[in-house]
């Protein structure tokens, strides 16, 4: 029936910081943006090479979530990378931390987590190509 996820959501607290974030430094391509007049809104659809999406929303006077410590609800969103550790010195290059790089004791494929400029968990995931 699910053959894989489409997009996913986030409504942000500063929409040009994080269209920049989003856009220049993870280098997802924008494919769309319009700004709703009648909602005060923007939306920003960003593609990842596979096909998958994301949706940027800024909203007058969202409600903040918490992420940390571990909130119900969405965990993290984990983004496939071939090579770990040219993404960790990408995003280094461009003032984003990440965390010290782990191994998945199940799987033994090694990750790491950063932040986007709302404090979302983001993680990269190492796939490499066979």
């Amino acid at each position: 029936m699910l053959e894989g996820i489409h997009h996913v959501a986030i409504i942000c607290s500063d929409y040009p910081r994080s269209r920049q974030f989003y856009s220049e430094i993870l280098g997802l391509k924008i494919i769309d943006e319009n700004y709703r007049k009648e909602r005060r809104s923007y939306k920003c659809d960003l593609a990842l090479p596979d096909g998958s999406q994301i949706e940027l929303f800024s909203f007058e006077n969202a409600p903040t979530r918490p992420s940390r410590p571990e909130a119900q609800g969405l965990r993290h969103l984990a983004f496939r990378v071939q090579d770990i550790a040219n993404a960790i010195e990408h995003l280094s290059a461009q003032g984003v931390e990440c965390e010290e790089v782990r191994i998945d004791p199940y799987t033994q494929k090694r990750f790491t987590f950063f932040a986007d400029p709302d404090g979302l968990p983001l993680e990269l995931y190492e796939l490499p190509a066979n």
